[in-house]
């Protein structure tokens, strides 16, 4: 959905305040205080390790912490430049430096599929995005085979397109590659972008109201 348009006045145009918390340090470090606790081994059984489990449920929080920064602006929440700096400050805390130790190898990936997250909103909010996600999928693809960092900028336009309405990226998205990509991994980012989006199309807040 676009953001809303029409004629306002000047009392009209200015963004009603909010106080919303999306997301803070205090709530990483207890994410990764949790999953460094976590078990991902398992019992060798059918059930999904608790740490693997865990950990979509901690990428999938700021997937929707972040769009829900993007949806108020569409809701004229916020202006241009407060949306921009209330993703930039999620991102300095997700994509921050992590502790040394087992955290790097569970977390560190999830920070490098969460790029195409944030390039996405900053590309939906600039707007003129390209909408043809299958060729979109097409060329990203050849540049990241190329080792092309402008896989990323490729990735950014198909998000961008997801979180305005588009379709994607389910049939993309292969459990049989044999050598997925980072890539790939945006591709499965932005499909949880896609059902987050989904699930905040009645979302909104009052000004005042907390988290």
């Amino acid at each position: 959905m676009a953001r809303k348009a029409g004629k306002k006045s000047a009392a009209e145009e200015a963004p009603m305040k909010l106080f919303y918390i999306f997301y803070n340090q205090e709530r990483w470090n207890n994410w990764l205080q949790s999953l460094s606790e976590a078990d991902f081994e398992g019992d060798g059984g059918e059930d999904v390790p608790e740490g693997v489990a865990m950990l979509y449920s901690f990428s999938e929080d700021i997937t929707l912490s972040v769009l829900k920064i993007v949806r108020l602006w569409q809701n004229e929440r916020f202006g241009v430049e407060e949306t921009q700096k209330k993703i930039e400050d999620v991102e300095a805390i997700v994509l921050s430096p992590l502790p040394d130790g087992p955290l790097v190898e569970v977390v560190g990936p999830v920070q490098e599929s969460l790029l195409v997250l944030f390039a996405a909103c900053r590309r939906f909010i600039e707007g003129d995005y390209d909408k043809d996600v299958k060729a979109l999928v097409k060329r990203g693809r050849a540049l990241a085979a190329e080792g092309s960092d402008e896989s990323l900028i490729v990735a950014a336009e198909i998000g961008a397109a997801v979180i305005g309405g588009a379709a994607c990226c389910a049939k993309y998205v292969k459990d049989d590659i044999e050598d997925p990509t980072l890539f790939d991994d945006w591709l499965v980012e932005i499909e949880t972008m896609g059902e987050a989006m989904k699930s905040l199309k009645n979302f909104d807040e009052e000004p005042g109201e907390g988290a």
